[in-house]
């Protein structure tokens, strides 16, 4: 039986106490009783917590697909970019060499991070929205045998593109090499299923597409992967394998964990289940995402990328050429309205992003587009159309 998103209106309620939808790629707006699962206290080393921290590895197992149990989940204390080192550091070896796949800002962190933590790497650079292909990987990792690990990020936000992680993968295991995955955004609406795209590691968190709030990310990796990782970090408390030993072993987290988070994540993975999962979920976030263009287009906006590449995460436009359009401006009065958007990150020209996901659907998208075009308006804003230095950036994406 097909799985569809469930987009009834009453299925997603406004935000509570009027707080304004947030049109960004996490944080992101949650549903009320995943606020209410933060009410209560629980005692970090009781046998209940530990319970709740077992159940929500456990689930996050099975929205990878093993079956096999060739996998398990560590959650690391932090923001994404915690465990995005905790992974760095634990399975790219002291002696090892790591290829980045950079096409945006979390790319170039990916490499910062390498740089910091005196790991050899190298760096695939497309700028700002171009994406990373198989071929060119494959030419890479010809031409400098001593690269043993490629990371790629899944979907990078900066310009909102979904990079091709299948056939990166494909390219990447034909030539003996290992994947990782930055997932941060993606995991839990768009498939990243082991038995059909291989890699050693991947990494998201709490407040992305499973619909949480801040607080721990979290590395899933194969067990041959941990076990191997052992010494290996250069941190007491990004140790990814200290961290699996750990809680293997007492069912605790190392160091205080986040106990509310957690709650809040576990009911946010009942409503996932209840949508239909990563189908489900995933089915919204697009609806969410061709509404919200094509009404945005219809205003006059531009994407950043073609459709091809879009992905429903979060979508890039390019700002109006028209003189009266102020970003600063544009962003209060979208945000009087009751949207919180987000800037841009293009280093070439101006440029803000809309985010798909959070606990929304159709119907919110397209109050989202109305309040944009009752922005322009009031800006004085008569053509929304780009700059000719947008377009021609844009054309390189038929190169």
């Amino acid at each position: 039986m097909p799985v569809t998103a469930n987009t009834s209106v009453a299925a997603f309620e406004p935000p509570a106490l009027g707080e304004p939808y947030l049109l960004t790629p996490g944080p992101l707006t949650t549903a009320y009783s995943v606020k209410q699962a933060m009410l209560r206290d629980w005692g970090s080393w009781d046998g209940d917590f530990r319970a709740m921290t077992a159940e929500l590895r456990n689930r996050l197992i099975v929205l990878t697909g093993d079956t096999k149990g060739e996998f398990d989940c560590v959650p690391i204390q932090g923001s994404g970019t915690f465990a995005v080192e905790a992974m760095l550091g634990s399975f790219v070896p002291k002696d090892g060499k790591a290829l980045v796949l950079a096409n945006g800002a979390y790319g170039l962190r990916a490499a910062q991070t390498l740089q910091y933590l005196g790991r050899a790497h190298t760096l695939i650079d497309k700028g700002d929205y171009l994406p990373p292909r198989g071929d060119e990987v494959a030419a890479a990792l010809d031409a400098d045998p001593a690269i043993t690990h490629v990371v790629v990020i899944h979907c990078e936000t900066s310009s909102g593109i979904l990079n091709p992680v299948a056939e990166i993968s494909q390219a990447v295991y034909a030539k003996g090499r290992k994947l990782l995955v930055d997932s941060m955004s993606a995991f839990g609406a768009i498939p990243l299923d082991v038995n059909e795209i291989r890699y050693e590691a991947m990494v998201s968190s709490a407040n992305k597409c499973i619909e949480g709030v801040p607080g721990f990310g979290f590395v899933i990796a194969r067990k041959s992967e941990l076990e191997a990782a052992k010494g290996r970090s250069h941190s007491l408390s990004l140790d990814v394998h200290a961290q699996w030993a750990y809680m293997n072993k007492t069912g605790q987290w190392r160091f205080t964990p986040p106990t509310h988070v957690v709650a809040a994540f576990l009911e946010a993975l009942k409503l996932h289940e209840e949508e239909g999962g990563i189908a489900g979920r995933g089915a919204r976030y697009v609806k969410n995402r061709d509404v919200m263009v094509a009404g945005m287009r219809e205003l006059g906006f531009e994407t950043l990328l073609k459709d091809r590449w879009l992905s429903p995460i979060i979508v890039t436009f390019f700002c109006p050429a028209d003189g009266n359009f102020a970003f600063d401006r544009f962003y209060e009065l979208m945000k009087d309205k009751g949207f919180i958007i987000y800037p841009g990150k293009l280093t070439v020209v101006d440029s803000f992003r809309v985010g798909c996901i959070g606990r929304m659907d159709e119907h919110v998208m397209r109050r989202v587009v109305e309040a944009a075009g009752q922005s322009l308006k009031e800006m004085g804003v008569a053509d929304a159309a780009p700059p000719a230095i947008a377009i021609a950036e844009r054309a390189k994406l038929a190169a």
